[in-house]
């Protein structure tokens, strides 16, 4: 088994470019932590790196397939470099392709694809340049967001604005820091959630999470934000406080999301659920974090198996879809 993955070490900070990032990549224990589930599962790991590491081994890489988590560092096309190269290089790997991962890193372009297939999404626009807005028809509150970036990047409280005037600030920001248009759109009031899903042709929804910031499951106007991923004042709820309808209603609409952009062995759907109860997916992310501090080892306790087991059986997942096993 190949294991590729960007570390934050390797990420060469520029000048210019904000504190979040590297917020992508894995730090170097959880690719250890990964390895070491993979290995329980009776597989030998070779630990390949990024994405140019990759290309200097590729003619003499000898593994039967590859355990990609790679975020890539730049562009929208970013995360889907590794998964394009072995693919030419017909190497098997764990995953979704190089088009599911442009597709839903880029979020207007998912939520295209998402609108289509009848998969409730917020209202949104796009401002690539502050002095061309068109939102019209879109009420305030709005959160402002990079177009094209992960792991919360560039969301922070005043993100949420009320007023055209904060609108523009946020979106120039975004802009200029990013180096890429602003993704707005309606701000739920509500809850959060996400909801992890493994498996392919008869895919598997996991238990709902739900997100408490500051002890809160109901969050009003608060909202995942990067600098609380870091802190103690953000954690995951596993059970979801919810009645058995709302969780059937998101875990049907997360696994239409997960269907609806051809995610392959796992992938994780985020959402939030307004005051009346209608869930509205943000994203939907083929190549969510495998980190024993996020949701997968939640649902490992939850589900009251390892953190291992639930690595192997994505691994299996893949290894069937190949018919390697």
């Amino acid at each position: 088994m190949g294991l590729t993955y960007d570390v934050k070490p390797d990420y060469v900070r520029k000048k210019g470019d904000p504190e979040d990032a590297n917020a992508e990549f894995d730090h170097p224990d959880t690719i250890e932590v990964i390895k070491d589930a993979i290995e329980s599962g009776g597989h030998k790991v070779v630990k390949i790196g990024n994405v140019r590491n990759l290309l200097r081994r590729i003619k003499s890489l000898d593994v039967d397939i590859v355990f990609n988590i790679a975020e890539g560092v730049s562009g929208r096309n970013r995360e889907s470099e590794i998964p394009v190269i072995l693919e030419m290089a017909g190497i098997p790997f764990v995953g979704a392709d190089g088009l599911t991962l442009g597709l839903t890193l880029d979020k207007v372009m998912a939520k295209k694809v998402l609108i289509f297939e009848g998969v409730p999404t917020p209202a949104f626009f796009q401002i690539s340049d502050i002095n061309n807005v068109d939102g019209a028809g879109i009420d305030f509150p709005l959160i402002v967001k990079p177009k094209q970036e992960g792991s919360s990047k560039g969301i922070s409280d005043k993100s949420i604005v009320h007023n055209r005037r904060d609108m523009i600030r946020q979106a120039d920001w975004v802009i200029r820091t990013y180096k890429q248009p602003a993704l707005v759109e309606s701000f739920i009031t509500g809850s959060e959630f996400t909801i992890p899903i493994i498996g392919n042709e008869k895919p598997e929804v996991l238990p709902t999470v739900q997100i408490s910031i500051d002890g809160k499951t109901n969050l009003g106007d608060l909202c995942y934000t990067f600098s609380r991923i870091s802190s103690n004042t953000l954690n995951y709820v596993c059970p979801a406080r919810i009645t058995r309808g709302l969780d059937r209603k998101i875990k049907d609409v997360a696994l239409k999301a997960y269907k609806a952009v051809e995610c392959r062995d796992f992938g994780r759907v985020d959402f939030r659920v307004d005051k009346r109860g209608n869930p509205y997916v943000l994203e939907i992310n083929p190549l969510p974090s495998l980190s024993t501090e996020d949701v997968f080892m939640t649902i490992a306790r939850q589900m009251k198996v390892s953190y291992n087991s639930i690595i192997n059986r994505i691994l299996d997942h893949a290894l069937e879809r190949y018919g390697i096993r």
